[in-house]
């Protein structure tokens, strides 16, 4: 087997990768801005991992076909996206802590853009540009755009709270 045999496809799989880490990185800037565990690199390397194990999953079904033949070589191509969903799993839940003094689980959200980012990744593996490419900007408006949307709800909530508590003070202090 020559080491360079069928560079196109190489070439165009090392483009598919470098597309995919692209698009993680718009996700992973989202998430490093906000100051989340897993950021820009994490991403990156999530989304071009799963570019290129799902690009590498039909030159292996190719390679030993040529080698054994078509008739032994049998493929289920959805096993190679389970395996990059546990393996993303695995490191998603590394982000999710839970904080017992303020009774919240967090890294949720980015255990979620971590596998969103897989996705990416093996869609552009696929080709489905428009797919991966529409997908992470609807990753990044749910971020960004939503996450701006629970700050001023949350904003509310305090302010609703701290109105309530100064009524009940008030209450006290007049004897009612």
């Amino acid at each position: 087997m020559e080491i360079f045999a069928d560079y196109q496809t190489q070439f165009e799989i090392l483009g598919y990768v470098a597309l995919a880490m692209g698009l993680g990185a718009a996700i992973g800037l989202e998430r490093e801005l906000v100051g989340k565990p897993a950021g820009l690199r994490t991403h990156m390397l999530v989304a071009g991992a799963a570019a290129l194990f799902v690009a590498l999953g039909s030159v292996i079904i190719e390679h030993f076909k040529d080698v054994v033949g078509d008739d032994l070589v049998r493929s289920d191509p959805v096993r190679i996206m389970q395996a990059i969903v546990t393996g993303v799993s695995f490191l998603g839940a590394g982000t999710i802590l839970r904080d017992r003094s303020r009774n919240q689980i967090e890294g949720l959200t980015t255990a979620a853009s971590l596998l969103f980012a897989a996705a990416v990744g093996g869609s552009v593996a696929l080709a489905q540009f428009i797919v991966a490419i529409g997908g992470t900007v609807l990753v990044l408006i749910t971020l960004r755009g939503l996450g701006i949307v629970e700050e001023k709800m949350e904003l509310n909530r305090s302010q609703r709270q701290n109105c309530n508590r100064s009524d009940s003070t008030s209450h006290r202090d007049q004897g009612t």
